[in-house]
């Protein structure tokens, strides 16, 4: 049987439980531009089912049925540059480590010459800022690829990040393995025709997971002769 030949990382909830890190940042940028808002955690969890942070912004404001005021594209890309900086200060800290397994995993991948890449919907200024604390100011020659939300015109659930991952790995869709943890990610990479296991995370552990090659709850039981295996087995689906 043939191995995965790549593994294809998403970031947020999948490398690193990040969410609470992003609500915070968002909740410090509101409050820096006087704005009105505090997104508690149950309205954050709705708003995740929104891909990228500038869209999560604009749909929240639409959604606004009352004490609506002017608020444009410039406005928003303003307060979004704030909250970046402020979510970098916070997993900055040391407080934002990556989620059990996630650093063997990259040992191992590499140790048996799998590629590695990162496709996710978030920033490239947040991928460094959690990477360069948890895995060195090197961290990204681990990666032989790395697909960010603004390298493509339409975030997930569309397949366009993994179409541009694979294309630049050069490899079949069947042969790459995505980890993701929501349901988005999970549409996405599997519209690529990319296998997908799924690690439950703290704001998507109760999504529906129907499709996916397996789920389970986090990276540390998997199996030592899992990468030899085509495609992964369900184990512990909901």
């Amino acid at each position: 049987m043939n191995r995965f030949r790549a593994i294809m990382f998403d970031v947020d909830g999948t490398m690193a439980e990040t969410e609470e890190f992003h609500r915070r940042a968002f909740n410090d940028a509101f409050s820096h531009f006087d704005l009105p808002w505090r997104w508690d955690v149950a309205t954050y969890g709705k708003l995740l089912r929104i891909a990228g942070g500038r869209e999560r912004i604009r749909y929240f404001w639409d959604s606004l049925s009352e004490d609506r005021f002017d608020l444009s594209d410039g406005r928003i890309n303003e307060v979004h540059r704030f909250k970046t900086r402020r979510y970098a200060e916070l997993v900055g800290s040391g407080a934002c480590g990556l989620r059990p397994g996630v650093v063997d995993l990259i040992v191992r991948a590499r140790d048996g010459r799998l590629r590695l890449a990162i496709v996710t919907t978030t920033s490239r200024d947040n991928i460094g800022a959690l990477l360069s604390q948890n895995l060195g100011p090197d961290w990204n020659r681990n990666f032989d690829v790395i697909v960010s939300g603004e390298d493509v015109p339409n975030k997930k659930p569309a397949p366009d990040a993994y179409l541009v991952a694979l294309d630049t790995l050069g490899l079949p869709a069947a042969s790459c393995l995505a980890i993701e943890d929501s349901r988005n990610g999970l549409v996405a990479a599997a519209s690529a025709g990319a296998p997908v296991l799924i690690t439950r995370s703290l704001y998507f552990r109760d999504e529906d997971f129907t499709g996916a090659a397996s789920v389970t709850d986090d990276l540390t039981d998997l199996p030592d002769d899992f990468w030899l295996l085509q495609r992964c087995e369900t184990r512990g689906q909901a």
